[in-house]
């Protein structure tokens, strides 16, 4: 059996088609009174925060739903998903973000259907990027993915990202770069070092690097964090993007 056709929504006809968009409707309806009610809790306007809903594993079909009601940013994490995906989506009025750890052999396919890079953790990526954008004619936003579980001097965190204190070497890096764009930073909430289970503690750090960040690069005010199950943590730290997967699609299909 092809993975897909375990998922809901996927191959069926009509009536599978807007069951699907019921059940996506309903749960996005619920993501968005998640996201106003944090963001009445912390007292900022709704407008503040922005849904990029993460499609992983699931259909084109789901994006042309979710595109029918009204989601204007979608995320995907690896590139041999995600670029397909694009291509049968292309009519569509969306951005596509990159989340995932992203390898320079599969830059010049990424720079081709991604607004944004959310994962740029080291110089050779954002040179690799430069590169493919300007070749591509196009303009590329990057996040600066930070790994708060990174001691100070290493390099990379296990998920991925630069320590806290790589950020503005590598940020001078990607404001020099043709075709870049430094728009703020990411984060992933870590599973080690001082900040597990420490989710707000997480994302409140995330701010202060912002903050740090901004006092040199005023227009990267982006802040990327928060999850299905953390989105209020990271709303209630300042975050200006929450990425959100499986509070909208559902539980994804275990496959094989």
């Amino acid at each position: 059996m092809a993975r897909g056709d375990s998922r809901p929504g996927h191959g069926g006809g009509r009536a599978v088609t807007e069951d699907r968009k019921t059940q996506l409707a309903g749960n996005l309806a619920r993501v968005q009174d998640r996201i106003s009610t944090a963001c009445a809790k912390a007292g900022r306007p709704r407008d503040d925060v922005t849904l990029i809903v993460v499609t992983k594993t699931y259909p084109a079909s789901d994006v042309r739903l979710l595109a029918e009601l009204g989601v204007r940013h979608v995320a995907e994490n690896r590139d041999q998903d995600a670029a397909p995906k694009a291509a049968e989506c292309a009519d569509l009025s969306l951005t596509w973000h990159f989340v995932g750890q992203l390898q320079t052999n599969k830059v010049r396919s990424v720079a081709g259907y991604a607004g944004v890079v959310q994962s740029v953790d080291r110089a050779k990526l954002a040179t690799a990027l430069s590169k493919e954008a300007v070749r591509s004619g196009r303009e590329l936003g990057c996040l600066i993915q930070v790994a708060l579980d990174a001691e100070p001097g290493v390099a990379r965190g296990d998920r991925g990202g630069v320590a806290p204190d790589g950020v503005e070497a590598l940020a001078e890096v990607i404001a020099g770069a043709q075709g870049l764009r430094l728009d703020g930073v990411m984060t992933v909430a870590p599973l080690a070092g001082p900040y597990a289970g420490r989710q707000l503690a997480a994302f409140e750090r995330l701010m202060e690097i912002s903050s740090d960040l901004r006092a040199t690069h005023p227009a990267a005010n982006m802040v990327s964090a928060g999850m299905s199950s953390d989105l209020e943590d990271a709303v209630a730290a300042g975050a200006t993007h929450v990425r959100v997967g499986t509070a909208v699609l559902g539980v994804r299909p275990r496959l094989g």
